[in-house]
């Protein structure tokens, strides 16, 4: 990401000294894009909408692999690489963990960008209806990062805690932190609008769809505990994308199916530093490799997550893991590490739909959903009998695990239930003793970025940092 900064600032600094050799009569601006030239037409709508996507990358994914139970820190990892924030040593420099806090805001500001300037375009014929849809997706990608903010940095999943500032309109300020509850508002406002924009026939999985949109929203009802909200979502996005066959599971991963992906990034080859895959394995070195905690939830015989996720190789070396995170190692004939980000599947919907129907007392249809998702993924599951709301809770939670490993989810999950951060003895051999992180602790809520609080004097730091 450091690289791809540097040479666009590189870029900028290029077109300036040949602007000035040209004595091209510019007016002066403190922005790094002239809005009136930048975007004149719906055609430069979409391309800063583009460029707003571009940014979004696996920053919350390996975040959350690090400080959680779903990894493990394996003998040969020498590098160094987030070492620190494994044995959760943070603090607000922490860069590994802070990343996405720079990398969202850019994103909503490329947002606004285009949400701004579509304001001043008029449009005509065919690029009305084209027009109204960059303006769906630009509220919507604003909304999801807001979201995936407040699940990193907010003080706590309450109305009232401290959330992060919520930013409309692209300017240079000193914005406060909005409450939890008014961000909330604020994504379900734009969420909804965008509802109404983005036309039913827009099927790139590659960018915000109408499905997407009721995926967002029932992950937002979820950590806002609105649970028929919740139910209606999911159901919407359950309806327009069914779960994946277990023969496709797999291809899912090598991004050779597209069954159930609702929304993805679109990985393309270029520095290896940029792969997602890379995070996990690098240059013949397993990074971080899977938790036996997690390994041993799995049917190992019969569950087709547990071979799309996990790799296990014996003969790797002595010293060196067996495990291997599978899940991003993209396809076989590619580049290792290549994979497209889904960041919304069916998957997920059925386990929305199922916590918050059991909040409902609705244990027998809440049971119904998670039977459904496993014997989507288990040969020859045996469906089970929920006795009570918190049986099946404690369920859909074991499942979110598997279902969602290394998906950048197991961390807020936690949160959500103020449950702490647990590793067995066997997945903390190099952990120096990080085995046991509670709510109130470092660590346990993401601390805003150092650089963020000495610029912005009305920004507050999370307690305990």
């Amino acid at each position: 990401m450091m690289i791809r900064h540097i040479k666009y600032l590189a870029l900028v600094g290029v077109c300036c000294l040949f602007a000035c050799n040209k004595q091209l009569d510019l007016s002066p601006t403190d922005d790094i894009i002239d809005p009136e030239r930048t975007f004149r037409n719906v055609a430069d709508l979409n391309g800063g909408l583009l460029g707003a996507y571009t940014e979004l990358t696996y920053n919350t994914i390996y975040s959350v692999s690090l400080v959680t139970d779903e990894c493990t820190l394996p003998s040969e990892n020498g590098t160094g690489g987030g070492v620190a924030t494994y044995r959760w040593q943070i603090d607000p420099s922490s860069t590994t963990i802070t990343a996405s806090f720079g990398e969202y805001y850019i994103t909503i500001d490329r947002a606004n960008r285009v949400l701004a300037a579509a304001n001043r375009i008029t449009a005509k014929g065919d690029s009305i209806v084209l027009k109204q849809q960059y303006q769906g997706e630009a509220l919507a990608l604003r909304a999801y990062c807001h979201f995936q903010l407040l699940q990193s940095y907010a003080e706590a999943y309450e109305p009232a805690a401290m959330g992060v500032p919520f930013m409309d309109t692209s300017k240079i300020g000193f914005p406060a932190r909005n409450t939890f509850g008014e961000v909330i508002a604020a994504i379900e406002k734009d969420l909804q609008t965008a509802s109404t924009l983005i036309p039913a026939d827009a099927d790139d999985d590659t960018r915000i769809t109408l499905p997407a949109v009721a995926a967002i929203r029932a992950r937002v009802a979820l950590y806002a505990k609105k649970w028929d909200d919740a139910i209606t979502y999911s159901t919407e996005a359950i309806n327009a994308l069914p779960l994946a066959d277990k023969g496709d599971f797999a291809g899912i991963w090598k991004d050779t199916k597209t069954s159930e992906v609702i929304w993805k990034l679109k990985q393309v080859a270029g520095s290896s530093d940029d792969l997602i895959g890379s995070i996990y394995f690098n240059r013949r070195v397993a990074l971080y490799v899977p938790s036996f905690e997690l390994i041993n939830l799995f049917d190992k015989a019969n569950d087709v997550r547990y071979p799309a996720y996990i790799q296990f190789d014996d003969t790797r070396g002595s010293g060196n893991s067996e495990y291997l995170v599978n899940k991003y190692a993209g396809n076989s004939s590619g580049t290792r590490g290549l994979a497209d980000i889904k960041l919304f599947r069916t998957g997920e919907m059925y386990l929305i739909r199922a916590e918050a129907l059991a909040e409902k007392n609705r244990v027998a249809d809440g049971g119904t959903d998670l039977n459904d998702l496993r014997a989507a993924r288990i040969n020859g599951y045996t469906s089970e009998t929920f006795t009570d709301k918190d049986a099946l809770i404690t369920a859909v939670y074991t499942e979110r695990f598997k279902e969602l490993a290394f998906e950048g989810q197991r961390m807020f999950d936690l949160r959500r239930r103020s449950l702490p951060v647990t590793r067995n003895p066997e997945d903390a051999v190099n952990a120096l003793g990080a085995v046991l992180l509670k709510p109130g602790q470092k660590g346990y809520v993401f601390p805003i970025p150092d650089a963020e609080t000495k610029a912005n004097k009305n920004m507050k730091q999370n307690p305990g940092y």
